[in-house]
């Protein structure tokens, strides 16, 4: 799914009438049942609603949800921030058919100190925010930030209608430094764009962001953002397999990492990473990790095939694996290579990890150690990437050691790093964090939605190193594609994994269960609503034992 900037979004909307007939006053139609729907189903105990609405379309929107609404037998009131008259085109109609006759109580605000006499409002179930929307352009002001420091009087939650009023739907931070209604819910309409995605719209990580489709044809959203939805890749991994498929049709992915010795043991590294990979349905996987390691590794699992490399005295890989014959019978019959994790940087291990790296031409995700090892070989690494799938997995601090700058610098400019470093390289950047990107060698970045703050923990990407080879084993044909749904399922997993436990205990491997949930989900739920973020009800219900 594309995301569209504010801008795009009017071309679409322009374009959705003109060319495609459909009327605007029609798109609000449809946006306002979006709205009222969505409201009823998220919060079904809410018999008060008070809908705030500023003089625009986003206003139009929420008068027209608070009919709805009030016809729906809720007890509603709507409050107008300005003068009826100001209204034009959609709005001014959306008007006339809350007020003629009024569907609920209905005010009009013309003043900051008029708000104080409508505290009563305050003590609504559900507050409606459609105060200002995508068009709005930084500060709030005037007498949508009164109403702003008016509701801090209220524990009612609230639902914002396109965006939290004050938010401006290109900003592609997390946070922004003005005033900004809170928001415990948010329902944009026809597309996402960057404020849905980036920005940390809720009041908590877990709490829903939704997309309406209310008619806009796909051929309506173009946009130049070159910005993309990580979510919409799950398509992928929902096709049935053939009836006749076998192992030997999901591709053989080889793990290399790990210590075990005075260099210290990260035996658990690879072991995730290669369960990770069987999870994600590979056909075979194989670990190729130190041989002090191998009963360590090959325990995890059954399913698990094992290759014992030589290591050092101190435990780490030796470089003598690098003998042609050793690395033939290696990599005889692997389809993708994932290298790195806890197998540290000992002088022979950089050794055979660029010498293994430079052997090889199948597709290869490199993740931890082996990216600080090619930290110092940029040439190498550009070499690596011609004519090949080649997916990096930095976290931040391993992504400032790869692009020479700081961490700080990184997070304030994730965006553009992730991109340019790969267009540069032509690798794929998978650039963990809240929000990870995946930025491809074409210039275009994905933009996952799912995970949580429990996954702040040891061994995390090492399973998400797992499901990427995994992915790739099987979609060699889609590898875009393949490591995008990687991406979002390791978070979505997490995400149901957390409703059933606490995400402070959460721990890497507790996500695995939830991996064939993640698989069967369906970002569309029945009310066609596309969920960014969140999970949806009968999701949360499917995640309880």
């Amino acid at each position: 799914m594309h995301i569209l900037s504010a801008a795009e979004m009017q071309v679409c909307d322009r374009l959705t009438s003109e060319r495609f007939g459909v009327a605007s006053l029609e798109l609000m139609r449809a946006a306002s049942g979006a709205v009222a729907a969505f409201a009823r189903e998220q919060f079904p105990a809410a018999r008060r609603v008070t809908v705030l609405c500023g003089r625009g379309n986003n206003g139009g929107d929420g008068m027209m949800a608070a009919r709805l609404l009030a016809e729906a037998g809720l007890e509603v009131t709507t409050l107008l921030l300005g003068a009826p008259d100001e209204l034009k085109g959609d709005a001014a109609e959306a008007w006339r058919e809350l007020t003629s006759p009024a569907h609920g109580l209905v005010q009009i605000i013309a003043t900051a100190e008029e708000l104080v006499r409508h505290n009563s409002a305050l003590e609504a179930d559900l507050i409606l925010d459609a105060v200002v929307g995508t068009g709005f352009k930084p500060p709030l002001k005037g007498l949508a930030l009164a109403a702003l420091k008016w509701i801090e009087g209220s524990k009612a939650p609230i639902l914002a209608v396109d965006l939290p009023s004050g938010w401006p739907a290109d900003e592609t931070a997390s946070m922004v430094a003005g005033p900004v209604f809170p928001a415990d819910a948010v329902i944009t309409f026809t597309a996402p764009k960057p404020a849905h995605v980036f920005g940390q719209l809720t009041r908590h990580w877990s709490q829903p962001i939704v997309v309406a489709p209310i008619g806009s044809p796909q051929e309506a959203m173009v946009s130049a953002l070159n910005l993309e939805w990580a979510g919409s890749a799950l398509a992928l991994t929902q096709t049935p397999r053939k009836a006749a498929a076998n192992k030997g049709n999901f591709g053989h992915v080889l793990v290399v990492g790990g210590t075990l010795g005075t260099a210290g043991g990260k035996s658990g590294a690879p072991a995730m990473t290669a369960l990770g990979a069987l999870r994600a349905g590979a056909g075979l996987v194989t670990a190729a990790v130190p041989a002090p390691a191998l009963a360590l590794v090959a325990a995890v699992a059954p399913e698990l095939m094992t290759w014992p490399l030589a290591a050092t005295a101190a435990g780490c890989i030796a470089a003598e694996n690098l003998a042609p014959e050793f690395i033939f019978a290696l990599m005889a019959g692997k389809t993708v290579l994932a290298i790195g994790p806890g197998m540290g940087q000992s002088p022979e291990t950089v050794k055979f990890t660029t010498g293994l790296l430079s052997a090889t031409r199948i597709p290869a995700v490199i993740d931890a150690d082996a990216l600080n090892i090619l930290v110092a070989e940029p040439v190498l690494l550009t070499k690596l990437a011609k004519g090949r799938t080649l997916v990096l997995t930095p976290h931040p601090g391993e992504m400032a050691r790869l692009a020479g700058i700081n961490i700080i610098e990184i997070q304030a400019n994730r965006l553009e790093v992730a991109r340019s470093f790969a267009q540069r390289n032509g690798v794929t950047l998978v650039l963990k964090g809240a929000r990870t990107l995946i930025a491809h060698p074409d210039g275009r970045v994905a933009v996952n939605t799912t995970g949580n703050p429990g996954m702040a923990k040891g061994g995390s990407g090492d399973l998400l190193t797992g499901l990427i080879a995994g992915l790739l084993a099987q979609y060699p044909d889609e590898p875009a594609r393949a490591v995008e749904a990687a991406v979002y399922l390791h978070g979505l997993a997490a995400d149901l994994a957390v409703r059933r436990d606490d995400e402070h205990t959460l721990l890497a491997t507790d996500s695995l269960p939830h991996l064939a949930r993640a698989f069967r989900f369906h970002t569309s739920g029945q009310t066609g609503y596309l969920w960014l973020q969140g999970v949806r009800a009968a999701s949360r219900q499917e995640a309880t034992p």
